[in-house]
Formats: structure tokens, C-alpha cells, sequence
């Protein structure tokens, strides 16, 4: 079987993602085992019928994301096209677009790049508290800072909360030289850099100075009660059962919690409960509460990332050797 895509006014294979032709033809060809013969206009696809049918799925939910978007594709969004041998079909791809998050002019829109993280977006905006719990890479710290530079932007939120627990993985605290925000800045680093995608540095420094965003360890966040604003507790896997009962308890009127991690991950001492476990356990029957659980399939940073998980998980045994 074979098949000719015509591309639309303004797009190409060259505005679909990388700028570069010949490597996407090569994705292409690996991923839909198919040929490929590109012109300025079209492409040709050749081989079994349903591995066509698949690539030019997948062809027109790209033309159709930059159309939507107005501008060039980045290497994420085909990555969330391309991913396995089931690509983004043109339906979902609306669907998806309609629960994306805007953020500040000049700022690209944010999409779910799948379902769950279309219903984790979806918890987010009905419920004040959320659990995104699952692996790296699979978009939840990412999308809850999204979702907060954006509500804080459209004023439904006066101040953002970022927090996580200074959880040493084999070290400890004390031994580090410098002052406790030397020592405890190394483990905020992920939220300040998640920040810095979202808005300017110098908006971001701006906001920081005027403690309309504060990022902080979880220790700091003793005795507070937090109205009005939109609070993540990252890395929750890492606190112990009285520090997630302290934060959960920080929430005020007019705010949001969403709690994130990966209760594989977890750095606590073997005596230790982890909160995050806990708190699954005691407040999964309240609907007020929101839980999205992802997994492998999940992972939107880089398409080796989900391999690398896979592997790991498959042979946990030599992990610790």
C-alpha cells in the first residue's frame, strides 16, 4: 500500500519538531516500519496497509497540533505523538488541546500528553487536594507548577507554595558546609527549574523577592496556615507520616495542595513509614480527594526514559547489588 500526506499552507516536515527532515523520516521508518519519500508538499508512505494507516495518523496530528499551536513544533510534542506504535489520534489530540494550561504571553501553552495526565489536569481544577503519584518522568511535578503559574496568573490564587523534604539520599545535612539555605537549596533545585521554564528569570526573581512565590523545605512549613494559595509538596515519598499530616494541615481557605511522588523511590530509614504510602491508605475513600496514579506508559521527558524504567523495575534484585 502507499500513500501520499499533503501538508497544509505553512506546514512541513522541517515545523514538526526538531527542524530536521531526514531524522524524523527516520523515526518514522523505525517506529511504522514503513518507507517514506518526502517533497517540499507531501510525503509518500509504503508498506502493510495498517502500518500506513498508523503513519498518517500520526502526520496529521501534527499538522493539526502546529495549526492549533500557530507556531513550530518542539521535540516534546512529537514525542507525545510518536509515542510507540500507537500514536496521538486527531479526536484525542482535540481533546487534549481544550485541557491545556496557558501561561504568561510568549510562554507556549502547556498540553496533557495523556490521558492520565489529562485527568490529572482535570483533578487539579475540581479538587483542592491532589496526589499524582507515579515515576519519573511521567509529568507531575511539572504540570502542578503549570497549573499553579497559571491559576496565580489569572488571580485565583494570590501566592505559590513549593516545597519539598530535605531527605538526604545516603548523606547528611549537617555535614555540608555552608548555611542552611546553601545546604537545603540543592533540593529545591527541580521546582526553581520547573519555575524558570514557565516564566521569565527575572519575573520569576521578581516574584520570589515579593514572597508571592516561596520555595522552601518542608520543615518550614511548621505552624503556618496557608490561605489563598496553591501549595505542592514534591517528593512526598520522602516525608514520614507526622510531616504529611502537618503539611496536609496547612491548607486554608481559598487554597490547593496537590502532594507528588514515587513511594519506590523513597530515602527514608527502614524504620521509617513513609507519609505519602500513609496517606494514600487513610484518605483514598474521600472524594473531595483527588489520586492519579501513573505508570511506565506515562513517561513524557524522553522515549529512552521509559525503557530505562522498564528495565530497572524488570530486575530489582541486581539494582541493590
Amino acid at each position: 500500500m502507499s500513500e501520499r500526506f499533503y501538508f497544509e499552507p505553512g506546514f512541513s516536515l522541517r515545523a514538526a519538531g526538531t527542524g530536521d527532515e531526514v531524522r524524523l523520516l527516520d523515526r518514522f521508518r523505525h517506529i511504522f516500519n514503513v518507507d517514506c519519500v518526502a517533497r517540499e508538499n507531501w510525503v509518500e508512505l509504503s508498506g502493510e496497509p495498517e502500518r500506513v494507516t498508523a503513519a498518517l495518523a500520526a502526520l496529521d496530528a501534527m499538522q493539526r497540533l502546529f495549526i492549533l499551536r500557530g507556531k513550530e513544533l518542539d521535540r516534546a510534542d512529537v514525542e507525545m505523538i510518536l509515542r510507540g506504535n500507537t500514536p496521538v489520534q486527531a479526536d484525542n489530540l482535540q481533546e487534549l488541546w481544550q485541557n491545556r494550561i496557558t501561561l504568561s504571553p510568549g510562554k507556549k501553552d502547556i498540553l496533557p500528553r495523556s490521558v492520565r495526565q489529562r485527568e490529572y489536569l482535570e483533578c487539579m481544577r475540581k479538587k483542592e487536594v491532589v496526589f499524582g503519584i507515579g515515576p519519573a518522568g511521567t509529568g507531575k511535578t511539572y504540570l502542578a507548577m503549570a497549573m499553579a503559574v497559571s491559576m496565580l496568573l489569572k488571580g485565583e490564587v494570590n501566592r505559590i507554595i513549593l516545597t519539598r523534604p530535605a531527605r538526604e539520599s545516603g548523606e547528611k545535612l549537617g555535614f555540608l558546609p555552608g548555611s542552611l539555605e546553601e545546604k537545603v537549596s540543592p533540593y529545591l533545585r527541580p521546582l526553581y527549574d520547573a519555575l524558570y521554564e514557565m516564566v521569565s528569570p527575572e519575573e520569576a526573581a521578581s516574584l520570589i523577592a515579593r514572597n508571592v512565590i516561596e520555595v522552601a523545605p518542608l520543615a518550614f512549613m511548621r505552624g503556618r496556615t496557608l490561605n489563598g494559595a496553591f501549595i505542592i509538596l514534591d517528593e512526598a515519598q520522602n516525608t514520614t507520616s507526622e510531616q504529611m499530616l502537618m503539611f496536609l494541615t496547612r491548607m486554608g481557605f481559598g487554597s490547593r495542595c496537590v502532594i507528588t511522588g514515587d513511594p519506590t523511590q523513597s530515602d527514608l530509614n527502614g524504620n521509617e513509614r513513609s507519609g505519602l504510602v500513609q496517606a494514600v491508605r487513610t484518605l483514598r475513600h474521600l472524594k473531595e480527594i483527588g489520586f492519579v496514579f501513573f505508570n511506565t506508559s506515562d513517561v513524557v521527558r524522553h522515549a529512552l526514559l521509559e525503557k530505562i524504567i522498564t528495565a530497572y523495575n524488570a530486575t530489582p534484585g541486581e539494582n541493590t547489588k
